[in-house]
């Protein structure tokens, strides 16, 4: 724990204290605006269809490996 010697060392940290918060009170609103983004149903969409075709292409592509043939 810092021992303090004057009262303008005290203020000063305190406006350093007051400055890191407005600064983390920031980053929380910018992380927030990133998660609604990222929620959006159009985006979501698009991620499962992204998902589904590229679990299909793997999937073409194994059975062409391994010679498999559906039926």
């Amino acid at each position: 724990m810092r021992e303090y010697t004057n009262f303008e060392d005290i203020d000063r940290d305190l406006k350093i204290l007051k400055l890191q918060t407005k600064i983390d009170t920031e980053e929380i609103k910018l992380t927030i605006e990133e998660v609604k983004d990222s929620l959006s149903p159009l985006n979501v969409l698009g991620n499962a269809a992204g998902a589904l075709v590229q679990k299909a292409l793997v999937l073409k592509a194994v059975g062409k490996i391994l010679g498999v043939k559906r039926m």
